[in-house]
Formats: C-alpha cells, structure tokens, sequence
C-alpha cells in the first residue's frame, strides 16, 4: 500500500499535500454553505416576501416571462425529464469534473480559477444571508410549476434533498456562476473551435435548465453572473499577490478537455 500511494503521489502536479490542501479549502467553503443554509432556512416568510419582490420587479420592467416559458416546454416531457435531470447533476458533476480535470492536467491555471470559485462562494453565501429567497417553483399562483416534483416523484424539500439544495438560496444562481465560470475558463483552454462553441453554449444550457425547471429567476441569473464577474476580477486583484501561484497563464496549450 505505502509504494501506491508514493506512485500515485508522483503522478500529482504538487503532491498528496497539496492536494489535501485544495480538498480542505473546497470543503471548508461547503461547510460555510450549510451553516448559511440553516441561516436562510429559518426565516422562510422573508425568503417568499423576497421572491415575491422579484416578480414584482419583472412584471414592473416588463420582463415577467418565466411563467410562459415554462408552459411552452411542459407538454414535451423528454425536454422536462432531460432539464429536471441536468438540474441535479450539471451543476457538481461538469464543475467538478472540470476541476480534477484542470487540477490534473492544466495544473498551472488551477489556483486562479480555485480563487475564482471560493470568492464567488463566498459573496453566494453573503447574499443568501442578507437576501434570502425562494425560487419561483414556490409561487404556483403566479403560473409557475414546479417540474421536479409534478414529473418525478422528487421532492426538493425533503430532508434529504435539502442537504444538497438550499431552497431559499435563489438569490444569487450559483448554477449560472459556476457555468460561467467553468465555460470561461475553458474556452481560453481548448485549441478546438468546436469544443469552443460547446463551453460557450453550456451556460445557456444552464439559463434554460434552471427557468424551465422553474428553480430560478432570470433575476438570480442575473446576479450569479454578476458574481462570476466580480470573482473574475478579484482573482486577478488576488494574483497580485503572488503572481508566480495565483496568476492565470497565457501561454498556449496542446490538449483540450474532453
């Protein structure tokens, strides 16, 4: 066992250590989420005031249209089935496949975009305290369904469910911060025009997923942008720092992801 894990060791960019390093990070941020999570949960009349805010803000601007949207995909059930599926799975499965991925074989960019995510995390989990809300799959009457549970037989706010899923954490999507966030970074890593196309199209994949699943407001999608952005330039105010470990490198590349 001791040889295994010295070969598997060599075979890591910078070690066991710093792997156990990048570990605990990511799992120190998830458990910041649960205590916020709890935070969130028990002030469930500000979270629906909340999102009844928001409504009232799109209808106001004139860009309420998530009700009939949604209607128009809820008669194709493979569409619903496919969107209900992704909603679950896209989110951790791509984004951490991405990061052991880069971790692994691009190992030279991961610290800047580790950066990114723990910031975007971190204002995530600042705005679910000061503005916790309920998605629109709590709002029926104002036209929305709530497609995981009329066409699963998943209820997202089980007890179980809701250790993966915040449902007062609307505000902002962190689905559309990590697919930004990941779609970005490897846009300016694949050498393929095709593969280019593919990552520029999976945030609007993800825009769509969340809508029509009724899950998010293009409000919260827009604020999740918004905090990639500013995880974005807060990396590079962080590479400052320590530029040779924390910047994002622009030289070439001679693989892409897969």
């Amino acid at each position: 066992m001791p040889q295994v894990v010295h070969s598997v060791g060599r075979r890591l960019p910078n070690g066991w250590t710093d792997l156990f390093r990048q570990i605990v990070l990511f799992v120190a941020a998830y458990q910041g989420y649960q205590v916020v999570r709890g935070i969130a949960d028990s002030h469930p009349s500000t979270a629906l005031a909340n999102g009844t805010h928001i409504i009232h803000l799109e209808q106001s601007l004139g860009a309420f249209f998530e009700p009939a949207f949604q209607q128009a995909f809820l008669n194709h059930q493979w569409i619903i089935d496919l969107a209900n599926w992704s909603y679950f799975n896209s989110h951790f499965v791509v984004t951490t496949a991405f990061l052991v991925w880069l971790y692994l074989y691009r190992n030279d960019h991961f610290n800047f975009v580790r950066n990114m995510f723990l910031v975007a995390m971190g204002l995530a989990l600042i705005g679910y305290v000061l503005y916790p809300t309920a998605p629109p799959r709590m709002f029926p009457g104002d036209g929305f369904t709530d497609t995981i549970a009329a066409f699963t037989s998943t209820n997202q706010d089980s007890s179980f469910t809701s250790l993966l899923v915040n449902p007062y954490a609307a505000v902002p999507s962190m689905h559309i911060a990590f697919s930004l966030m990941v779609a970005v970074a490897a846009i300016n890593l694949v050498r393929s025009a095709w593969a280019r196309i593919l990552w520029s199209i999976y945030p609007l994949s993800v825009f769509f997923v969340i809508v029509v699943t009724a899950n998010h407001f293009w409000f919260d999608a827009a604020c999740g942008a918004m905090v990639a952005c500013l995880a974005a330039v807060t990396a590079h105010q962080l590479a400052r720092l320590r530029p040779d470990a924390w910047s994002w490198r622009d030289e070439g590349v001679d693989e892409a992801p897969a």
